[in-house]
């Protein structure tokens, strides 16, 4: 299956480079570009791409703006924000705007490409670093959001949470505990049930705050 990809920059040479990217590889498409968030809504709306990849700043309408209304539509179209600002305030902007990943322009061409794939398949995929900002912002909080973190959550579903808390992917929880794919999706699924989280970031914190994983450093 090929993943359609949406790109979204409004500087025309880094939608160059990623377009060149991405046709290289063959489980991906780029199906339309856009250098205005306006017209990454329209082009969302009209083309339903699997995946935008949405830049920040951007003249008029920008990033979050088009990420919450294309999110808001309840659609199958998932927005990954590649942007260069990665300071908190974009991060949880775009995130509360509903996107499904936050990636930083320096990571590594390959890095992306995963990241693609991963959020076309359904899942959510933060930076490492911006993960660790997040997770070192909540624990400073005097209140956690999630009272009752491991309420109800089997042995198994404890072992998926561990993994999910060091940045695994499903594909990469499957590997680990030698389980299909789809099996480890069922388990993050019943976690962000039992758990009342949000989002993938929610389980990482859950996973800080229960002791599953070192405290950031």
């Amino acid at each position: 299956m090929t993943i359609r990809v949406l790109l979204v920059d409004d500087q025309p040479l880094v939608r160059a480079g990623l377009r060149v990217l991405i046709a290289d590889v063959p489980d991906m498409a780029v199906v339309g570009e856009a250098g205005t968030g306006a017209e990454a809504v329209r082009l969302a709306r009209e083309m339903l791409p699997d995946v935008v990849l949405m830049d920040l700043r951007m003249p008029g309408t920008d990033g979050i703006q088009a990420t919450r209304t294309i999110t808001d539509s309840g659609g199958p179209v998932r927005v990954l924000v590649l942007t260069t600002f990665d300071d908190d305030e974009h991060v949880h902007a775009a995130l509360r705007a509903g996107a499904s990943g936050f990636l930083v322009k320096d990571m590594a061409l390959e890095d992306i490409l995963g990241a693609i794939r991963v959020v076309a398949a359904g899942d959510a995929l933060i930076a490492p670093g911006v993960t660790r900002r997040l997770i070192a912002e909540f624990s400073r909080r005097p209140a956690a959001p999630m009272p009752r973190p491991l309420a109800g959550v089997t042995d198994r579903e404890r072992e998926v949470l561990t993994l999910v808390g060091r940045g695994l992917s499903n594909a990469e929880i499957a590997a680990e505990l030698v389980i299909s794919v789809a099996t480890a999706k069922a388990h993050v699924a019943r976690l962000f049930s039992k758990l009342g989280a949000r989002d993938r970031v929610h389980l990482v914190i859950a996973a800080y705050e229960a002791g599953l994983v070192a405290p950031p450093r």
